[in-house]
């Protein structure tokens, strides 16, 4: 049976009931089982990175193949450096000026890494999300697979009772924290599905020095530039259409994050990264 627990600040949760719910969702991410959580994107459902049963599970939840991997969702900006190599300092950048918050960034991923997320090409998408509800239970469960809490082709959900009617017995505690994704719909007063921004550093190395938007999402094309200048790869031209800036890139050559989230693909990014990653 599926439980949702109301962890909103305008509930009449109590601060050692909160508490309980995070542990309660601690508990059943050791144990391998699936939690839905909120993000400031959307909803995402998470698993353990380390446990290939579990992030095997967040797959067959949404029906999601492992050529799509989900990104991974962190506590915090130093846990960068310990699930990548070689981050070239225009990521180290953006996240600096945008994490926590709506921006995926896929890089290298650490060879030391004992996980498997899926068909990675030794790559993966990383997101700080900035949602307390979300920071407190990776503080507690350290990294989680994060994407977005849907099933896969269709919308990300942005509450916990959308994400229940998508993914129902399959996750074993879901998290409320409210509407997700408002936040960014005020400050940048665009519509749209809500997903993170992101961005491919994986082979800065190797071609030419360049970063790419592999999906437009809360962050716009615009801010990223503004932060990291003509690092960031010219948006592709389309036939038929003037050239002019657009929240569409070029696609990466390794495997990116699909269209589901939370904030996430972030792999991944996602949380929804749509992929929560989304």
């Amino acid at each position: 049976m599926t439980r949702i627990y109301d962890c909103t600040s305008e509930s009449n949760t109590s601060h050692s009931e909160y508490q309980a719910h995070i542990a309660l969702a601690r508990t059943a991410i050791g144990r391998g089982a699936l939690v839905v959580i909120p993000t400031d994107t959307v909803y995402g459902v998470a698993a353990d990175a380390f446990n290939a049963e579990a992030v095997q599970l967040l797959l067959n939840a949404k029906g999601r193949s492992r050529q799509s991997p989900p990104p991974v969702l962190i506590p915090g900006i130093p846990t960068l450096d310990a699930l990548a190599v070689d981050v070239p300092q225009p990521v180290r950048d953006l996240v600096a000026a945008f994490w926590p918050g709506g921006l995926t960034v896929i890089v290298n991923a650490q060879p030391s890494l004992v996980w498997d997320l899926g068909e990675t090409r030794g790559t993966v998408a990383l997101r700080m999300p900035s949602n307390q509800i979300a920071l407190d239970l990776l503080a507690a469960t350290g990294p989680l697979a994060v994407s977005s809490a849907n099933l896969s082709g269709m919308p990300a959900t942005r509450d916990a009772q959308a994400a229940e009617a998508a993914l129902g017995e399959s996750v074993e505690v879901y998290l409320d924290g409210g509407t997700a994704g408002s936040t960014y719909e005020s400050v940048f007063g665009q519509p749209g599905d809500g997903s993170s921004t992101i961005v491919d550093a994986s082979g800065f190395e190797t071609n030419g020095n360049f970063l790419h938007i592999v999906r437009s999402g809360v962050i716009s094309r615009e801010s990223i530039a503004a932060v990291v200048g003509d690092v960031l790869a010219a948006a592709p031209a389309i036939p038929g259409v003037p050239a002019e800036p657009s929240e569409a890139d070029a696609t990466p050559t390794i495997a990116a994050p699909s269209q589901d989230e939370a904030s996430t693909k972030a792999p991944a990014e996602t949380a929804g990264e749509t992929d929560a990653g989304r």
